[in-house]
């Protein structure tokens, strides 16, 4: 049985087991379940009109869009013997975002989620549910506050992490301090993740895996390997890492806890994947428009590079910059989270402090993005991708810009006028401007 597999037997057993003996280095209870938090989080955005000669399945609409969101969610852990923690997660989604969020190499909502190739439908469904376990490497503790995934207690600065299970890539790597969070700092796919890695997960963004963390003061060192899915934008997954996985080795330096840091992200992935070249060749030889999903085929891989730093610079760190810079071969067809094949995006965060409103935040970003001359060509034939496809193509760099302004209205809930200018959309110089005025209310406990 693979690895993955196994993944429930082996919960229930550490789970339901009698472990004698054995000693926890967290304050927290053992076996004793633990609520860790929940959220709601509510986004209404309005597209504005699109100049539009020329549209395609999969384009912005060009007399404007209105969409509304909601995500709900559920969060829980228990402390286990032998440094072991289990955590399970409940989600759920409603609602959708504008222009069926496709139409952009940056969509505009992070917490909207594609419709993909199957109905997901809009009930509770499992989006964590694994394993963590930690190994000391030292008697020097920080103390660990109460958090999503996150149980209280002291833990090691020094120590090996294991994580098996139900989880998201992008809980463990590409994080930054300023730019990470969608229902609480910027909206922008291309603002608060790197879109040039395509990370295995399944449509909602979650997949099996196993993920190795060495932590050590001032550098970690993180590998993950999770299961791909079956198909493009697809909800199934592979069953078996050897035919099909997602992998990814990520160096963070950062000399101190509060200071600046600096993240080298690699990934490499192996699945049914199609090739841009040989889809347009086969369209140009047969006449038809070029189809990159009907060219996937086995044991094909795709490989890229990130970089991200974050500045703090006053404010106790509440204020700072922040930046991604990105890059994949663009050959082989992007599969999962966005069609982006080139990054540069930065900003910066300005905490309120500075007009006696403390817990208020302001945000500025732009981003950059491009296609390969392979993935930009199979567009221009009017191929479609899984969120792009105008028709034709007469390229340029995808271009956005993202304010924000966080609003700390009571304890727990803050509310989030958001603005969003995209020059290019779809890469496409034939088509746009277009302008996304968004309001984000975001309760958590």
């Amino acid at each position: 049985m693979p690895l993955i597999a196994k993944r429930h037997q082996l919960l229930s057993c550490l789970l339901f087991a009698v472990l004698p003996q054995c000693s926890h280095a967290d304050d927290a209870p053992l076996f004793i379940p633990q609520w860790l938090g929940a959220q709601y989080t509510f986004v209404d955005q309005n597209q504005s009109r699109v100049h539009s000669p020329y549209a395609g399945p999969l384009s912005l609409k060009p007399d404007g869009s209105t969409a509304r969101s909601h995500t709900f969610g559920a969060y829980f852990g228990i402390a286990l013997p032998w440094h072991f923690q289990y955590y399970w997660d409940v989600e759920m989604f409603k609602g959708e975002g504008v222009s069926n969020a496709t139409g952009l190499g940056g969509l505009t909502n992070g917490d909207i989620i594609r419709s993909g190739v199957a109905s997901l439908g809009k009930r509770p469904y499992v989006a964590r549910n694994y394993l963590r376990w930690v190994l000391p490497l030292g008697d020097e503790t920080n103390e660990v506050e109460r958090g999503q995934d996150q149980l209280p207690g002291h833990e090691a600065i020094k120590h090996i992490e294991v994580k098996i299970g139900l989880m998201a890539a992008n809980d463990d790597f590409d994080k930054n301090r300023y730019a990470n969070a969608t229902r609480t700092q910027f909206m922008n796919w291309s603002l608060w993740n790197n879109t040039t890695w395509d990370f295995a997960s399944d449509t909602r963004g979650y997949t099996d895996g196993v993920m190795i963390g060495w932590m050590m003061k001032g550098w970690t060192l993180r590998y993950g390997i999770y299961r791909m899915p079956v198909e493009a934008n697809g909800q199934a997954l592979v069953k078996s890492l050897s035919a099909s996985s997602g992998q990814q080795l990520e160096l963070t330096l950062q000399p101190k806890p509060d200071g600046w840091a600096l993240r080298f992200l690699g990934y490499y992935n192996k699945g049914n994947l199609g090739i841009y070249q040989q889809a347009i060749e086969i369209a140009q030889l047969t006449g038809q428009v070029p189809d990159i999903h009907a060219d996937d085929a086995p044991d094909r891989h795709k490989f890229g590079f990130g970089i991200n730093g974050e500045l703090p610079v006053a404010d106790n760190g509440d204020t700072g910059f922040f930046m991604r810079a990105g890059w994949n071969d663009g050959h082989t067809e992007s599969f999962i989270f966005a069609e982006v094949d080139r990054l540069l995006s930065g900003g910066f965060q300005l905490s309120g402090a500075h007009w006696q409103r403390s817990d208020d935040r302001l945000g500025v970003g732009i981003a950059i993005e491009g296609l390969s001359r392979d993935h930009a060509q199979y567009l221009q034939m009017g191929g479609d991708g899984f969120l792009l496809g105008d028709g034709g193509l007469r390229y340029g760099p995808e271009q956005i810009a993202e304010v924000y302004y966080s609003i700390a209205v009571i304890n727990h809930l803050t509310i989030s006028p958001d603005l969003q200018f995209i020059r290019n959309p779809g890469y496409n110089r034939d088509r746009g401007p277009a302008r996304f005025a968004g309001l984000r209310a975001h309760v958590q406990f």
